[in-house]
């Protein structure tokens, strides 16, 4: 209940806040939390084919993900980093 707790917090403080998460490192929890229209099953694809292909390179390589559209990367490219570390 407590890590529950501490879950929604989280989330509602990332809904009031624009801050950037790093898609070569965040965790599923983290990008579903950050991003709009990435649920937690999206989130964790995103992180599957990370594991799988290696980081990604540009934002425009979150479309190879199944069921991330361009219109998604687009409404929070301001919000996405790349960095590889």
């Amino acid at each position: 209940m407590f890590k529950n707790t501490l879950l929604f917090i989280a989330t509602l403080l990332i809904s009031f806040s624009s801050f950037a998460v790093n898609i070569n490192t965040a965790s599923a929890e983290e990008l579903a939390a950050a991003l709009k229209g990435i649920g937690e099953s999206k989130a964790g694809a995103i992180v599957v084919y990370r594991e799988k292909h290696g980081p990604f390179e540009t934002l425009n390589d979150l479309t190879k993900v199944k069921g991330v559209g361009a219109g998604t990367v687009d409404k929070n490219r301001e919000n996405i980093e790349l960095k590889t570390k």
